[in-house]
């Protein structure tokens, strides 16, 4: 998976070259100086669907070790900038997000249960906002667009079995009978795996049953998380003297997720997301030299929040180290001091 994604990353950004080059280099340089720090307000303005996303995933965990919702949005913001800037096939950052879900002390199947969840709702909401941007391409595009609406209805259809999949497949303990079979294999030597992914399958069953909160989820905080994605693209397409109506920024950033989301392996989606700019910016109207600037933006979006993210992970990371050793060396300290009493004892 490593070497397939340093290959899929060169590949993507040799093909991100060739869609500038193709073009215009200089109009898109001279569009991108044009407007300036506005592309900056536009990438921070990213912190607001974080922020939503932060509280959308908190409402999918209880118990008294619940991180605060500045605790949740520094898990966002990390979990984010590890499957956007990282070769991870954007998973990587969901097992970054639970280690430190586990070093702020959460139980191990709560944190997990969280994840998974959270990955399959998102999963849903995109398929969702994904079709809601095919209708509008079928319903307000030209005719030689039609053909693109086609082939991402398609992949919206590819994409059912797997949602309904992860429907039925929840009632099916899965994790537990996976880690079964695996002890089975192992001779017993995995007992301890097959009673905590017990307590996974039971967390998510937990979660799928507070349907208040899984509708919230869907129709309330991944709608608004969705918008204010949305509202980079409009500021960005704002500075770049090309604006468009809100309605028509969300069906860009919902199809350009979508694509990202088919383009997993490749990291960042390079290439992929130039070229989807270009295509879905031409069916609604855009120049190719202002597609390429806005994917541009959204580079530059990459830079200000999520390469601060990766500092922000390192961090994490090491304090995390620094407490552990911390605490070993707290115990060792402790069991000499046992040591000592008990030899002047005697």
């Amino acid at each position: 998976m490593k070497h397939l994604g340093r290959a899929a990353a060169f590949a993507g950004l040799l093909l991100a070259i060739w869609l500038v080059k193709r073009d215009n280099p200089e109009a898109v340089l001279a569009l991108l100086r044009t407007a300036g720090a506005g592309l900056i307000l536009a990438g921070l303005a990213h912190v607001l669907p974080m922020l939503a996303n932060a509280r959308d995933w908190q409402t999918l965990i209880r118990g008294a070790n619940r991180p605060g919702l500045a605790g949740m949005l520094h898990l966002v913001w990390i979990r984010e900038s590890v499957n956007g800037m990282l070769p991870v096939a954007r998973v990587g950052g969901e097992i970054v997000s639970f280690r430190l879900m586990r070093r702020r002390g959460l139980r191990g199947s709560t944190a997990a249960a969280s994840l998974i969840v959270d990955t399959q709702l998102t999963l849903i909401s995109q398929m969702l906002f994904t079709m809601v941007g095919i209708g509008y391409l079928f319903t307000h595009a030209a005719s030689n667009a039609l053909r693109l609406a086609g082939n991402l209805a398609w992949g919206v259809v590819a994409l059912a079995p797997i949602l309904v999949l992860f429907a039925l497949i929840q009632h099916a303990s899965p994790f537990e009978r996976i880690s079964g079979l695996l002890n089975r294999m192992t001779s017993g030597r995995l007992a301890a795996l097959v009673g905590e992914s017990a307590h996974i399958d039971r967390q998510i069953l937990t979660i799928w049953r507070r349907r208040g909160v899984v509708l919230r989820y869907l129709f309330f905080w991944q709608p608004l998380q969705a918008c204010t994605t949305a509202l980079e693209i409009w500021l960005a397409l704002h500075f770049l003297h090309a604006p468009v109506g809100v309605f028509q920024a969300i069906v860009i950033e919902s199809l350009i997720q979508a694509l990202s989301s088919a383009a997993f392996f490749v990291p960042g989606a390079l290439g992929v997301q130039e070229g989807g700019f270009i295509l879905i910016g031409g069916a609604l109207g855009l120049d190719p030299t202002t597609s390429l600037a806005l994917a541009g933006a959204r580079r530059i979006r990459d830079l200000v929040v999520f390469v601060p993210g990766l500092v922000a992970w390192q961090l994490a990371e090491s304090s995390g180290l620094a407490r552990t050793r911390f605490a070993q060396a707290g115990a060792r300290l402790s069991r000499a001091s046992e040591g000592v009493t008990e030899n002047s004892r005697t």
